[in-house]
Parts: structure tokens; C-alpha cells; sequence
């Protein structure tokens, strides 16, 4: 019988210290603090960043946004997308192996693994012996461990839709919602999987972008790479061996760069597409030449045109502003400072118009014509707003439902606004639709209007 798929083997990634490491350290507690931290930030009495659904309000510091403003959001994934363009084609899957969350929780569930099970030998030599006392306490710990962490995270995670504060206490007198308890353990369950079981198989698998970078790539994308002209042939030896009487390269073959890999592969095959960049082979192959008093760079960051006509990092760092990179900067620059010049301008004010459901337009006393609208205005600052709702374009139009409305901070409201027009007038528009605007005025002090909406709508007139 021949099976049509290889059994994966479970990957004992060693520990490393180096240079890369310390800043994917540094990007772990940089993306942490900003994820767990952020709910707990208080803003003008209330929580800072905050995506209230229930009340389709979606708070953030100083802004509040409704659902017309969805366009925003957009704009962001756009933005992410041509970010992601950009990191890829100047320093390849840079953001796989140093911030994305796959690879930052995998790197926090191995580290408590290893405090709990310890290095990569000891770890083996536990998942091959019997069960015993010792090995189940440890297993015990460090499931409880990573449990405990993926359930922080699922909290934190919900502390966005629901305030962290007010959560905490329904935690903890057991008064969670049905939707609030799905989701913090759905997260913390897939927190769980993905970092503690999955790990190298949702980036090698599950994850698209390993799959399509190959396009994104060029020569003179910055890879990790093994200078194989250096390498090769490579051979195990002692620190005191002349490598060049032994017709051997620097490569002394300890396979450490395959222990330390997250993945599990092999380097020096060259470019890989289960590489996800996160360069625990450079630090510890640069620690091997060290010993064996070599210069560092077996392996590194370089680009295929540096590799095979051996150019300099000077030569190499020139390439980065190459039309691609350049045309790439220029698309998320427009984009950034377009989305950041809208938000800014972005008024405090939303305003909608649907027509009466109930009548498109009706004869009232002494024979006047009027049509009924539903307004919502949408305050979209934390203070209390004053608003004035009339007309334009509708010639000696009389309003009525609109003269002056208080909303209070983040308030939303439906109002019924009533425009009439005299016989006479309807007479000289004759029957259909006549178009018109109806015009929100902000009111500061002295009824004077600050802000203006307005909004196109039509005005019908019965045969």
C-alpha cells in the first residue's frame, strides 16, 4: 500500500541569541504591549479604542466613526496590502518572521515550552520516554501555560467589541454573554492551535502568501541566502584545520542552521518557499564562524545579483531603489497621505435621507404639497451639538421638523423633516420630481452655522 501523503515530523526548533534575534524579540514585545495593552487606555471617560457593535459606534481616541464610514477601513487594507508589496520586494517575507502574529505567538509558546521542558535535547528526550510522574507534571505545565496565555489573548481580543473593564467584571461573576464567551474561546482556542500544534504548518500550508511571494520576488530582493562558492564543499573538521589544505569551504556541516529553523529546512538548498525570514540561521551560523575564527556572512541577507556577481553591500543597497520599490513607495505614499488628509478633514457630522415609506407626496390643507423625509444625523464628536435642517433649491419651500436639534455625544437620531410648497409654486413646477438639496447646519453660539451638509434628494409634486 502506497500512501499518497508523508507523515509531518514534529520540529525541535533550538534556541538561538543573536543580533536578528534581539529585534524579533523586540517586535514581540512591541506588537504585545500594543494588543493586550490598547483596551486598557481610558479616553475622555471612556475606553480609548473601542468597536462597539451593539451601538454601531466604533471608537478610536479622538475619533468616532459609523458604519458610512466603512470606506476608511478600506482604505487601510489597501494600504496594508501595498505595505506588504513594498516590504516584500526590498527585504522578501521580512514581516512573516518578525511581526506577524503566526510567527510572534509560535516564538512565545516555544519560549514557554523551553522554560518548562527545556532545550531542544532535553525536549526530545522527554516526548521519547515513558510516561512517568515527571513528564506528565511537565506536560501538565506547560499545556496549563499556553491554555492560560491563548485565553488571555481571547479576552484581550473580545475587549475590543466589549469594554475590557466591564468584560473583566462579567468574568468574573460568571455573567459572560453567549456571543462573548464563542469568541474568547474560539480565539484563545485558535490561539492555541496555530502557536502551540500548527506552527510551521499554518505558514507553509494555510497561509497564501507563502505561495504567491514568488511573484512579488526579483534579483535584487534581500533573501537569506548561503554563499555556497564559500561553503562548499563543506565538511566537518576541527577549529585548528586549515580548511583550504583539506580542499573543504567554510562550512563545517554541523547542521545547526536546520535545528535553529522554525520550518525545518535546509538553508543551504538555496531560496525556499517555507523560509519566512526570520534569520535564527544567520545568527547562529555567524556564532559557529566566530568559534572557527571565519568571517561571519555564510549566511545573510543578500540578493541573488549580489550573490552570483559577487557584489559589494554597497553595490547591493544601491538596487533597493530600483523602479519597482520606487513606484511601490510612490502609490503608498499617495495613498497614506490621502487617507490621512480625509480622516482629518473628515467632518463630525453624518447625515442620511430616506424618503417617507408611507407616501411620496401629499395634498394637505389649502391645497399645499408636502413630502416627508427621515434625516438621521450622526454626531461624530464626544460633545453636545446643535443642528438646523432646511432646503436649497426648492423655490419659497417651508420646513418644519428641523429648526433646531440637540444631540448629545456620539448620538445618532432619526428626525422627520416635512417640506411643503404652495399651490402656486406646484403649479409652475408641474408634476414628477424636482430636484432639491436638504442642507444640515452645525449651530454654535448665536445660531450661527458652523458646518454644512448637504445631501441631494427630490422633491415630488402629484399630478
Amino acid at each position: 500500500m502506497v500512501s499518497l501523503y508523508k507523515k509531518s515530523e514534529k520540529i525541535y526548533a533550538r534556541e538561538v541569541k543573536g543580533w536578528f534575534t534581539k529585534w524579533r524579540w523586540m517586535l514581540v514585545w512591541l506588537t504585545q504591549l500594543v494588543f493586550y495593552g490598547t483596551p486598557w487606555l481610558s479616553w475622555h471617560d471612556r475606553q480609548a479604542v473601542l468597536f462597539d457593535l451593539g451601538s454601531r459606534r466604533f471608537y478610536i481616541f479622538n475619533l468616532v466613526l459609523y458604519p458610512q464610514d466603512f470606506i476608511y477601513l478600506t482604505a487601510l487594507l489597501v494600504i496594508c496590502a501595498y505595505a506588504l508589496f513594498l516590504f516584500t520586494a526590498v527585504a522578501g517575507r521580512v514581516w512573516c518572521g518578525y511581526a506577524c502574529p503566526q510567527s510572534v505567538y509560535t516564538e512565545m509558546f516555544m519560549w514557554i515550552e523551553r522554560q518548562i521542558e527545556g532545550d531542544r535535547a532535553k525536549r526530545m528526550k522527554l516526548d521519547k520516554s515513558p510516561w512517568s510522574v515527571g513528564k506528565f507534571s511537565r506536560k501538565v505545565a506547560k499545556h496549563s501555560a499556553w491554555i492560560a496565555l491563548a485565553l488571555w489573548t481571547g479576552y484581550s481580543f473580545v475587549g475590543y467589541f466589549t469594554p475590557i473593564r466591564v468584560l473583566g467584571a462579567e468574568v468574573l461573576t460568571l455573567g459572560m454573554g453567549p456571543w462573548e464567551l464563542f469568541w474568547v474561546l474560539f480565539y484563545g482556542f485558535a490561539t492555541y492551535g496555530n502557536a502551540g500544534f500548527m506552527r510551521e504548518q499554518v505558514c507553509k500550508y494555510m497561509c497564501p502568501y507563502a505561495r504567491f511571494q514568488s511573484v512579488m520576488f526579483d534579483r535584487d530582493t534581500l533573501i537569506i541566502s548561503y554563499d555556497e562558492k564559500r561553503g562548499e564543499p563543506r565538511g566537518s573538521r576541527s577549529r585548528k584545520a586549515d580548511a583550504q589544505a583539506l580542499g573543504q569551504g567554510d562550512c563545517i556541516d554541523c547542521t545547526l542552521c536546520v535545528q535553529v529553523c522554525p520550518t525545518g529546512i535546509d538553508i543551504r538548498k538555496g531560496l525556499q518557499y517555507e523560509c519566512i525570514g526570520c534569520a535564527a540561521c544567520i545568527d547562529v551560523c555567524d556564532t559557529v564562524m566566530d568559534k572557527m575564527g571565519t568571517p561571519r556572512g555564510l549566511i545573510r541577507y543578500a540578493t541573488q545579483n549580489s550573490m552570483d556577481k559577487g557584489w559589494g553591500r554597497a553595490e547591493m543597497l544601491a538596487r533597493i531603489t530600483r523602479p519597482r520599490v520606487l513606484i511601490y513607495t510612490g502609490i503608498l505614499s499617495v495613498l497614506v497621505v490621502a487617507f490621512v488628509s480625509s480622516l482629518y478633514s473628515r467632518p463630525p457630522l453624518r447625515v442620511d435621507v430616506v424618503r417617507d415609506r408611507g407616501a411620496l407626496a401629499r395634498v394637505v390643507d389649502e391645497g399645499f404639497v408636502e413630502n416627508v423625509y427621515r434625516v438621521q444625523l450622526m454626531n461624530a464628536s464626544e460633545s453636545v451639538q446643535r443642528y438646523r435642517v432646511g432646503v436649497e433649491q426648492l423655490t419659497q419651500a417651508s420646513v418644519s421638523g428641523g429648526d433646531d436639534v440637540t444631540l448629545g455625544p456620539a448620538e445618532s437620531r432619526w428626525i422627520a423633516v416635512s417640506v411643503r410648497i404652495s399651490p402656486e409654486v406646484a403649479a409652475r413646477m408641474g408634476s414628477g420630481a424636482v430636484a432639491m438639496t436638504i442642507l444640515v447646519e452645525q449651530l454654535r453660539q448665536g445660531d450661527q452655522p458652523q458646518i454644512d451638509i448637504r445631501e441631494k434628494s427630490t422633491f415630488m409634486v402629484p399630478r
